[in-house]
């Protein structure tokens, strides 16, 4: 993840475009998917996604590997980003079946995915507004074009209710999610054209009261990995 305030982005990808195409048509021929009411970004959601006893493991496993999260580009302030965050294996028992269900979803190839996220916000803590997409003009573009290349669509499941903060929040759009357990948002970092959307500006807001804990994958437009999806 990165932010900048005046992000160019590359340019429009007719390839880009084709395959966000292709996903629009699989998540609205889906009846238990629903589209935000606004024209700036695509942005959908899909109530209970994931069930008690799911959440409740990812949420241990969350706990039990938890460290302070990290920026892909550096942020002068230092309350950028103060939730904590661990890296899911992709293989474990209960990793797997969702990670798999998350990119069918969309029908996007699994090993297009980047590895699972788990985050956990105390009170206060906070993500300012940033983007989920790849500015190619920043230093770290030809290690992301290496790895997969540019991220195209964002998949985020809250895990917990939390009592008071912590949503969602897209400015440029007006649109605030308030977390609820086993909820999936996902949305398409392009726009139709296949360039980068500035609209889909998020941030996730201080919790005010409880802890909030989500999961949240990102897809890339190439394979992130190179190895065949294994099964136990």
């Amino acid at each position: 993840m990165k932010f900048f305030s005046r992000a160019k982005g590359p340019a429009p990808s007719a390839t880009r475009a084709r395959a966000a195409s292709a996903v629009t048509a699989r998540i609205e021929a889906n009846p238990a998917m629903r589209r935000a009411k606004i024209d700036g970004a695509q942005i959908y959601y899909h109530p209970d996604f994931l069930n008690d006893a799911e959440c409740d493991r990812l949420i241990a496993l969350i706990d039990a590997n938890r460290r302070p999260s990290t920026l892909l580009a550096a942020s002068q302030d230092p309350n950028f980003r103060t939730s904590e965050s661990c890296d899911l294996d992709r293989w474990a028992p209960d990793v797997q079946p969702i990670d798999e269900r998350m990119a069918a979803l969309l029908g996007i190839a699994p090993e297009n995915g980047e590895t699972m996220q788990g985050q956990r916000y105390a009170p206060g803590q906070q993500f300012r507004a940033h983007y989920d997409w790849f500015n190619e003009e920043q230093d770290y573009w030809p290690a992301m074009k290496a790895s997969g290349g540019q991220r195209t669509w964002t998949t985020m499941i809250y895990l917990n209710d939390v009592e008071e903060g912590g949503a969602t929040w897209f400015p440029q759009v007006g649109v605030r999610v308030a977390p609820r357990r086993g909820l999936l948002l996902a949305w398409n970092n392009m726009k139709p054209d296949g360039a980068p959307n500035t609209g889909t500006l998020h941030e996730g807001t201080p919790v005010v009261k409880g802890v909030k804990y989500v999961i949240t994958k990102w897809f890339r437009e190439n394979a992130w990995i190179n190895t065949p999806v294994r099964t136990y």
